[in-house]
């Protein structure tokens, strides 16, 4: 296991909300950088000179800045290799689980945004993930599967997809199948998924208070 501590941007109520959970999972000590989105914290500099990009979630460690939330999520399940939450690179799992991390970033979240925003399609052959009913179809038959994303094995990749599944469902951004429904319900009852969420509505209502002095 590593000794060397990582500093982790975060804000509650965002995307970095997933990474949290993972950490909490992980059960690893860290460096905790909080933004506040609500005073645009996220878009203005100090962060902007760590993170151009001005997102997060964003971490830090051994000199090095790691964003993009697939990345962070595979560099932390890596890093802490012991705690079981990344198959090794010899396990045959290891495929399943990176084509999973990143068709999250290279189809669904894109799908899901051009859905959402009403966006005329394009043909296949030029669009990133085809077409929404063969991308969601795909999605679908895995966790069918279930109970995780790589079957019987809970991993990181189910810390990435029921934390956006969740917030995807929440505003209807994609429609809450049963499937859909039993997943997020059974990644969120986890001991570190809930652990995080207490933090962050601690974390949400002392930023709230904060700005109503």
């Amino acid at each position: 296991m590593t000794t060397s501590r990582v500093t982790f941007y975060h804000a509650p109520n965002s995307r970095s909300a997933g990474v949290r959970a993972l950490l909490e999972e992980l059960g690893v000590d860290y460096d905790l950088h909080v933004l506040d989105f609500k005073k645009s914290e996220q878009r203005a500099s100090p962060y902007t000179s760590i993170n151009p990009m001005g997102k997060v979630p964003a971490i830090a460690h051994r000199g090095e800045l790691i964003t993009e939330q697939p990345a962070v999520y595979l560099y932390l399940a890596d890093l802490y290799a012991d705690k079981g939450l990344a198959p090794a690179l010899d396990d045959p799992l290891r495929g399943p689980y990176l084509r999973w991390m990143v068709f999250y970033g290279s189809c669904f979240e894109p799908a899901a945004v051009d859905r959402a925003l009403k966006r005329e399609p394009v043909p296949p052959s030029t669009c990133p993930y085809g077409d929404w009913d063969t991308m969601f179809g795909t999605l679908v038959s895995q966790l069918e599967r279930g109970p995780y994303m790589l079957g019987e094995r809970f991993s990181a990749a189910d810390v990435l997809w029921g934390t956006a599944l969740k917030w995807m469902t929440m505003f209807q951004l994609v429609p809450e199948l049963p499937v859909i429904r039993d997943y997020v319900e059974r990644v969120a009852s986890r001991p570190g998924m809930r652990r995080a969420v207490a933090l962050d509505e601690e974390l949400a209502a002392a930023q709230a208070q904060e700005q109503a002095v």
